[in-house]
């Protein structure tokens, strides 16, 4: 039997949609500056550029579509597996993993199906999870792959979610770090966590968090 989307109205169950990187642990220290030299390697190697030519491919296929793996299927005709598993090998990955305590109680004390909403490949998502010890938390993981390679912030990828978990938008969260992905997210009728030091607030965002794990404290505003 199909699954009915939520209801809008009050006691409707609601849909928790998390970020992956930058949102449930700390992928700045270590993770992402060697995911940024794998990219830049491969584009040097594959689209046969210096490194100066391929920073300014990225950070225009950034600005257009909020990922470079994007541009470069466009643009190039990058096989997004083969990009995929050459930009994310991590040996040690247990090891430069940081996240904070308490991560798991926190999950469990929100109300509701969650799912991972990321743009990073499966293998390394689950990776994660696993190591964190919080895979089981989680009733669906959503990588690049399952949303058909239209990474966040491009809608597509949310429709793409929706439509195979029958999810009405209005009663989903979302619990991000990056805010163009949380503008999309508001405009299909979410409700949207924004997970930052920042002080500022945009109009598009119900609630800023410095750390995930404030979460359960702010249910009321949501």
């Amino acid at each position: 039997m199909a699954r009915q989307p939520a209801g809008r109205g009050e006691g409707a169950a609601r849909t928790w949609l998390f970020d992956l990187d930058n949102t449930l642990h700390d992928a700045s220290p270590h993770i992402f500056p060697r995911i940024s030299r794998a990219m830049m390697a491969y584009m040097c190697e594959h689209l046969e550029v210096d490194e100066a030519e391929a920073t300014r491919l990225r950070k225009m296929y950034w600005q257009r579509y909020g990922a470079t793996l994007l541009g470069l299927m466009r643009h190039h005709g990058t096989d997004p597996h083969h990009f995929l598993h050459h930009t994310h090998q991590f040996p040690d990955l247990a090891k430069i993993v940081i996240a904070e305590r308490g991560l798991k109680a926190m999950l469990r004390r929100l109300p509701g199906r969650k799912i991972i909403f990321s743009n990073a490949p499966l293998n390394y998502a689950e990776a994660v999870l696993a190591i964190t010890g919080i895979r089981r938390c989680f009733d669906a993981v959503y990588a690049v792959e399952r949303l058909r390679f239209q990474p966040k912030p491009a809608i597509g990828g949310f429709h793409r979610l929706l439509h195979d978990e029958g999810l009405d938008p209005h009663a989903c969260i979302m619990v991000e770090d990056t805010l163009p992905n949380l503008e999309t997210a508001k405009r299909l009728g979410m409700k949207t966590v924004w997970v930052s030091a920042c002080t500022r607030q945009p109009p598009y965002v119900d609630v800023r968090l410095a750390s995930v794990l404030d979460l359960p404290g702010r249910l009321g505003r949501l």
